[in-house]
């Protein structure tokens, strides 16, 4: 159901009001726990259809789709959240930054059956983009724990974002996760089972350095061959300076070119 529709009270701790792309969009979000940062941003800023419907799973205080509705003002978007104190605070982000007439969020466990989801008003075959940032560590797993890179989220689980992803995309529409660099076998899996044009975007801390992230985009019905991109450093030589690129992204300035 969407988030007007419900009638639950939901319980919010200490919020923090945080500005991104330079001032153009103020986010609120936890104080702690998981907060957006440069991943949501590189997946707001990386689609490419700049109208049409925008489906974003796993939403969590909406950032990544909020930077999408800002850099493309003919989109309108869908924010599927399964936490109901994320998704009132991305409600409050959509009207925050004067774009809750251009978006809706919907309170749902993305792996609901495709009847709940249509239930919920996700049709399928109807998104020119869907993104995804799906979480990168298994329920009850800490990022910082010792050896916790073996316990990310299973590759049955992330069948099951792609499965979703690839319901609800358009034909010819792009899907587009984010996700570790450990990830890519079980992502690219996924993707491959049900998407052409794979490409894959490496990003490296630094020139030199092993991928950290990456970025996979694939196309419905497209039968086109994998392409592996060159890595992209976030940062300057020996320093903490986004280079000029992202720069511009992470100021709200450019939106990303793959």
């Amino acid at each position: 159901m969407s988030l007007a529709e419900t009638t639950t009270i939901v319980k919010r701790g200490e919020v923090t009001h945080d500005a991104f792309l330079g001032g153009r969009l103020t986010i609120a979000q936890p104080a702690k726990g998981f907060r957006a940062g440069l991943d949501s941003v590189l997946l707001g800023a990386a689609i490419g259809h700049s109208s049409g419907h925008l489906l974003d799973l796993g939403a969590g205080v909406g950032t990544a789709a909020l930077v999408a509705l800002v850099d493309h003002p003919g989109l309108e978007a869908t924010l599927v959240e399964a936490d109901p104190a994320a998704a009132a605070l991305a409600v409050d982000n959509l009207a925050t930054n004067r774009l809750a007439a251009r978006a809706r969020v919907v309170v749902l466990d993305l792996t609901a059956s495709g009847r709940t989801r249509a239930a919920s008003g996700l049709a399928a075959n109807a998104y020119a983009s869907v993104i995804a940032n799906p979480p990168f560590f298994s329920a009850g797993t800490r990022a910082s724990s010792r050896g916790a890179a073996a316990r990310q989220m299973s590759p049955e689980a992330l069948d099951l974002w792609a499965r979703t992803a690839a319901t609800h995309a358009a034909p010819g529409g792009e899907v587009i996760f984010i996700h570790t660099a450990g990830a890519l076998p079980a992502l690219l899996a996924a993707m491959q089972a049900r998407f052409g044009a794979i490409t894959v975007l490496p990003l490296i801390p630094r020139e030199g350095e092993a991928a950290h992230r990456i970025l996979v985009r694939g196309i419905k019905g497209s039968r086109a061959p994998l392409t592996l991109l060159a890595s992209r450093a976030l940062h300057t030589p020996g320093g903490r300076q986004f280079r000029p690129e992202f720069d511009a992204i992470f100021r709200g300035q450019d939106r990303l070119h793959w």
